[in-house]
């Protein structure tokens, strides 16, 4: 072989290695595994609006090396197109499952109930999706809003049914109140509207009396009952006097809900406030707390009987002692005073 051609051979060599090693550090880069969490999986969240460099402070918790990351981010151009959204890492994972993983924004399962208050339920919200608690309830207190679906600060709770939603992370304000809306209006089917008619109130009234049962008994088989309580008191015009609501007005005055009431008191009945239905007649101007879909059902379905009283049971805890009469009524309720009086609950 001539001195040429040796000295191609020995580029050629050179090269090729040259090639290999540039192959093999790449291939590294690209998929070795690149991750630092001890976790199995984990979830990131990708705030909307975005850039490559937010993207990189929020991954520093994540990646390993951060320089490899960023040149298969550019390879990919997911450097140019991030997306915004709640995505899935996984232990192990190399710089190209990364990528690709934050193309791929998963939904979340939102769930809420029992909430007593709006300020609670966007507090909630806002702690399962991007949106926050100021935005949702400037989204939901909306003056339009309120006026296009004939509801009111105090009501506009009712059109929330507690369930499990399924929203990406990055859902808005307006958007998570618009499906919420939507998915109102589909609960509202035309054999639930036609029972409401049947108990001479509207949706939104149920919501309102079905709180009130809710907070009143947790055993989902006597909600019936109770609602047919209650709404033998309206069709006679009676006042409902349901504790929980004098317990919601004395929180509403004091503007502190985290009171504990065990025991409603002589003076509780007084609270001059619209909530208490001791002292004002009729339903008060909105839901107590959210219902569950059983207490609105109860309501939709009462059972039917000539109960007008009911006290807390002694012998059946949980549940409560019936009554057609104020005397009937009398007996129980002395039973339920002795009862609490021998356990030491002064409030």
């Amino acid at each position: 072989m001539s001195k040429k051609g040796k000295i191609l051979a020995i580029v050629s060599v050179v090269i090729v290695a040259v090639a290999i090693a540039y192959g093999y550090s790449l291939y590294s880069k690209i998929f070795s595994a690149n991750t630092k969490f001890e976790e199995t999986e984990v979830y990131v969240n990708i705030p909307s609006e975005s850039d490559f460099e937010k993207v990189k402070s929020i991954m520093t918790a994540y990646v390993q090396n951060m320089e490899t990351f960023e040149m298969v981010a550019g390879k990919k151009k997911y450097n140019t197109n991030v997306k915004s959204g709640r995505f899935l890492l996984r232990k192990g994972m190399n710089n190209n499952d990364i990528i690709n993983s934050l193309r791929q924004s998963l939904p979340v399962n939102i769930t809420f109930n029992n909430q007593e208050r709006l300020e609670d339920f966007c507090a909630r919200i806002a702690s399962q999706i991007e949106a926050d608690s100021l935005g949702l309830m400037a989204a939901i207190t909306q003056e339009q809003f309120l006026t296009e679906n004939n509801l009111t600060t105090d009501n506009v709770l009712s059109i929330f049914i507690p369930n499990s939603y399924e929203f990406f992370w990055d859902t808005d304000a307006m958007s998570f109140r618009n499906r919420m809306l939507k998915e109102h209006r589909k609960f509202w089917t035309p054999e639930r509207l036609e029972k409401a008619k049947a108990q001479n109130l509207t949706p939104t009234e149920v919501y309102i009396l079905a709180s009130i049962v809710h907070k009143e008994t947790v055993k989902t088989d006597e909600r019936p009952r109770v609602a047919g309580v209650y709404l033998n008191r309206l069709k006679k015009g009676i006042k409902l006097e349901a504790d929980p609501t004098v317990i919601y007005a004395v929180k509403k005055n004091s503007g502190d809900f985290t009171l504990q009431i065990k025991r409603v008191l002589n003076r509780d009945l007084a609270t001059d406030n619209p909530y208490n239905t001791y002292k004002f007649s009729g339903l008060p101007p909105g839901p107590i707390a959210m219902p569950d879909i059983s207490a609105i059902d109860a309501v939709l379905n009462p059972e039917k009987h000539d109960y007008i009283y009911f006290c807390a049971s002694v012998s059946r805890f949980g549940y409560h002692e019936f009554a057609v009469t104020a005397a009937q009524h009398e007996v129980n309720r002395q039973k339920y005073v002795a009862w609490i009086n021998a356990q030491g609950i002064k409030r």
